[in-house]
């Protein structure tokens, strides 16, 4: 990488971290004045940022599909067995982790109080075009018809719509994305949440947040066998996207950091990450359910006096790996597409729910932070799979 690109890096994470600075300062601090205008900057600042979340997602994969050629559908499905194995994995070894410590842990349960914030005053709605998961499955569909009917003309123009988007992510999404971290963390200091709810489940929040490290020490180091590549040329990178993602609370919000941080790998191929990184966007969620396996096992246990049977887990575990799939890449996404399960194989009641909601709500930028820098180890190991001699990089130019 070049002395310039580092510094631009670097550059990034300074801002990031000056905004979640910021946002905490201005939180604490700040009057009921001042919070209007700072959530309704938020508001208008999401409200594109979610805007343009499907259309990157079409404009990336789509094209991606074009030039993997007849691999397509086999590194599709290679994709999100992946995705679903790292999250059954990761739900597993929080539930073995469960078993061992929760019975000693000795948690408060109170978390009311917290700080109502203000209305948002200026509501400028700029609702997305479609979902995050029909942008999917749509950029999904026309990168295979376009393969199957050599459709020339119409991957061209997949191609020129990439460019479109890599410009709008380039010069507006990440320029703004600091303001919007320091948006965030002004809500959650003013309300309370960093003040009152965090001490509360502290233990669990640690133990939640050592397992994620441990999870994406494991990624990186099989995906390293995979691919027979040091993994730490694609970790090193993560930092910006980690960050990024801790604000955001939102792996579809973090997409194009982490397009840019994986696509800086000397690892990893163009085509392997304008692939994955947007797919394991939405479909890896790792971290989100290692944390909701360990806090609803935890929520079991202060409040029905006993952990979920073995049983009860497993099924719990296998259903939540495919519910992962498909939930919705935004803030609490996770937690809101598992609530059947939680109620009808955990057995919670409305206040489980509740808890189960807040505390997450604790960690979530947490969560998705390992959920993204976990693309990069997925993507490092579909590398290994189909490109370890640069086949998807000799076809695009060819």
């Amino acid at each position: 990488m070049s002395k310039e690109s580092k510094f631009k890096e670097f550059g990034l994470i300074i801002k990031l971290l000056f905004g979640i600075a910021a946002g905490v300062g201005i939180g604490l601090f700040a009057n009921h004045a001042v919070m209007e205008v700072v959530v309704t900057a938020k508001y208008v600042m999401g409200q594109f940022i979610f805007y343009t979340v499907p259309l990157v997602i079409l404009a990336f994969i789509a094209p991606a599909i074009t030039r993997l050629g007849q691999n397509a559908s086999k590194m599709l499905g290679v994709g999100v067995s992946l995705a679903y194995l790292s999250a059954a994995g990761a739900a597993t070894m929080a539930a073995v982790a469960g078993y061992v410590l929760i019975p000693h842990l000795s948690i408060a349960t109170q978390v009311e109080g917290l700080r109502e914030l203000p209305e948002v005053v200026f509501q400028l709605s700029i609702p997305p075009i479609m979902s995050v998961m029909t942008a999917l499955v749509t950029a999904i569909v026309l990168g295979l018809a376009t393969i199957w009917v050599k459709a020339k003309t119409f991957e061209n123009m997949l191609g020129e719509f990439e460019n479109i988007m890599m410009q709008v992510v380039t010069r507006i999404i990440i320029p703004i994305l600091p303001f919007f971290i320091a948006a965030t963390f002004a809500g959650l200091a003013y309300e309370g949440s960093l003040t009152k709810q965090l001490p509360v489940f502290l233990e669990v929040i640690v133990i939640v947040l050592v397992g994620h490290f441990i999870w994406l020490t494991f990624l990186y180091t099989l995906a390293g066998i995979i691919s027979k590549r040091n993994p730490l040329e694609v970790f090193k990178h993560y930092p910006p996207a980690y960050l990024t993602a801790v604000g955001t609370m939102s792996s579809a919000a973090t997409l194009p950091v982490s397009l840019e941080c994986a696509g800086k790998s000397k690892a990893l191929g163009k085509d392997t990450v304008e692939f994955m990184v947007p797919l394991g966007a939405t479909i890896h969620l790792c971290g989100s359910v290692l944390t909701e396996t360990f806090f609803a096992m935890t929520i079991s246990m202060m409040l029905y006096g006993t952990l979920p049977s073995v049983g009860t887990m497993t099924m719990f575990i296998l259903l939540f790996g495919i519910f992962a799939i498909g939930a919705p890449g935004v803030p609490g996404g996770t937690v809101m597409a598992s609530l059947g399960i939680v109620v009808g194989v955990l057995g919670f009641d409305p206040a489980g729910v509740a808890l189960l909601l807040a505390v997450f709500a604790l960690q979530d930028s947490f969560g998705t932070a390992c959920n993204v820098t976990g693309d990069g180890a997925l993507a490092l190991m579909m590398e290994g799979i189909f490109n370890r001699n640069g086949e998807l990089d000799k076809a695009r130019t060819s």
